[in-house]
C-alpha cells in the first residue's frame, strides 16, 4: 500500500482547482498546505485518525467532486476537512485503510467509553 495523493481544493464551480490549498495524503501522514501570502501547513499522522466521514451535495455529484472529513485525536484540528477534491471516494477508503495499517504498527488502541460500567448485570434475564 505505497500510494500517495496529492489533490487541491476545487471551487465548486465547474470543480476548477483555482485556490492555494493542497492536500497531500501519504500512508502515514496527512498534511493540509493551504495560502498565499501567508502559507499555513498542518500534519495529522494517520494513526490519529478515527473515523472519515464523505459527504457529496448536488453540485459537488454533478461536478464530480466531494469532501472528506476526518475525525482525529489530533490537538490542533479535531475534525479535518479536505474540500471539493477528486477521487474523494478512493480518498476516504485510502485513508481509512492507512489510518487502520499506522494503528497496528505503532500498536495503538483507540478506545471509547461507551458506558457500559453502568450496567448492572443482576438485572439481565
Amino acid at each position: 500500500m505505497a500510494a500517495e495523493f496529492v489533490e487541491r481544493k476545487r471551487w465548486l464551480f465547474l470543480g476548477l482547482p483555482f485556490t492555494f490549498t493542497k492536500y497531500i495524503i501519504k500512508e502515514n501522514i496527512l498534511t493540509i498546505d493551504s495560502g498565499l501570502l501567508k502559507k499555513v501547513e498542518n500534519d495529522c499522522y494517520m494513526y490519529k485518525v478515527q473515523d472519515v466521514e464523505l459527504v457529496t451535495s448536488l453540485a459537488e455529484r454533478i461536478v464530480g467532486i466531494g469532501t472528506v472529513i476526518c475525525y482525529t485525536g489530533d490537538t490542533t484540528h479535531p475534525k479535518l476537512i479536505l474540500s471539493h477534491i477528486k477521487n474523494a471516494k478512493v480518498i476516504k477508503d485510502f485513508i481509512l485503510e492507512a489510518s487502520e495499517q499506522a494503528r497496528l504498527k505503532r500498536r495503538t488502541l483507540n478506545t471509547l467509553d461507551i458506558g457500559a460500567g453502568d450496567l448492572d448485570l443482576d438485572d439481565v434475564d
